[in-house]
């Protein structure tokens, strides 16, 4: 794959890019871009095994721990979320399963609506930040969202439909949703750099999310202290390459199960991307994409699979990641045809 070494250095300018872009083919990087800082204010400089915050790209750790639940017969596809939330969350339709909730097609209302006008800067979350540690904290925040269509009726994304899945996580296996994605996905995948890391403890090789492009301003009021099934893991651009090739050789769920989660289900026009279950995909080719963005993440990591090449730009502000993406976004439709 050809990148335009001025194009990318005109994309890290436009926005202060500070973050991690990699590419990496089989075993072999070919391309690797470092900027900025861990933390701002010592100048502790980016290196590329800094572990950075991906937000909703960790929506795929969700789905696939789930997909190994269904394979392991606990749950299933077809099987209506009620019986496992019983009577909590009333305002979800009864007759939502568990792969609607995989696919945003449930309907159901969400706590952070992605058709408001947010910012990555407001303080959205109605609950003390310290408190969302688990799935179950979340249920308050949940609650009281009338749902936006019938289940099954279209795809519409929902970030609360993935902290239920949570919830579910939690109550078929008695424990956390941060053990459960450790046991079944992150250690068959071989992530060993890759966590759910609290926001006011981060380790010496986490980078701080920045709020903006300039500052010192940090994330750790904007999200919850410890992210969950809708977001929030840190992870390297290592780590991501590994995850990929692991994916795709049936490491973490069977090769027929991977098949399942990145067919083609929806084609969603505004964001020139399809979605499959748990993993969005090319709108035209089959290279498998995760993006995140948030407070102090901005996140796109790329998999051509026949190519076996992954394309991974982790930037640890709000916006600044951007403008690399579009750049690398650019190379691979160019290398796609």
């Amino acid at each position: 794959m050809n990148v335009d070494p001025r194009a990318l250095d005109d994309a890290v300018a436009a926005e202060a890019f500070t973050g991690v872009a990699t590419v990496d083919v089989a075993g072999h990087r070919i391309l690797e871009r470092c900027e900025g800082f861990i933390h701002r204010a010592l100048r502790v400089p980016i290196t590329s095994g800094v572990r950075i915050a991906i937000a909703s790209g960790s929506k795929a750790f969700t789905a696939l721990a789930v997909m190994r639940l269904v394979e392991d017969g606990v749950l299933r596809l077809d099987q209506p979320v009620r019986g496992v939330i019983g009577d909590d969350l009333p305002l979800i339709d009864n007759g939502v399963t568990i792969e609607q909730l995989l696919t945003h097609t449930s309907g159901i209302g969400d706590y952070l609506d992605e058709d408001s006008d947010w910012q990555a800067s407001d303080f959205v979350l109605p609950l003390p930040v310290h408190t969302l540690t688990t799935a179950e904290a979340f249920l308050p925040m949940l609650q009281g969202h009338p749902r936006k269509f019938a289940p099954g009726e279209r795809f519409g994304y929902c970030n609360g439909g993935y902290i239920v899945l949570a919830i579910i996580l939690e109550r078929a296996t008695g424990s956390t949703y941060h053990d459960v994605v450790r046991r079944l996905v992150l250690e068959p995948a071989g992530m060993e750099r890759t966590a759910f890391l609290p926001l006011n403890d981060l380790p010496a090789d986490a980078a701080h999310g920045y709020v903006s492009n300039e500052g010192d301003l940090v994330n750790t009021l904007h999200l919850p202290v410890l992210g969950n099934g809708d977001g929030g893991a840190f992870t390297t651009a290592d780590d991501l390459h590994r995850f990929w090739l692991a994916l795709l050789d049936g490491r973490i769920v069977s090769r027929e199960a991977v098949a399942e989660m990145i067919r083609p289900r929806h084609d969603v026009p505004d964001e020139g991307m399809r979605y499959g279950m748990g993993f969005w995909i090319h709108r035209t080719h089959p290279a498998l994409i995760l993006e995140g963005y948030d407070a102090g993440a901005s996140f796109r990591s790329t998999h051509i699979i026949d190519a076996q090449t992954t394309v991974s730009v982790l930037g640890n502000s709000s916006e600044g990641a951007w403008p690399v993406i579009a750049t690398l976004a650019r190379a691979i439709d160019a290398d796609l045809g």
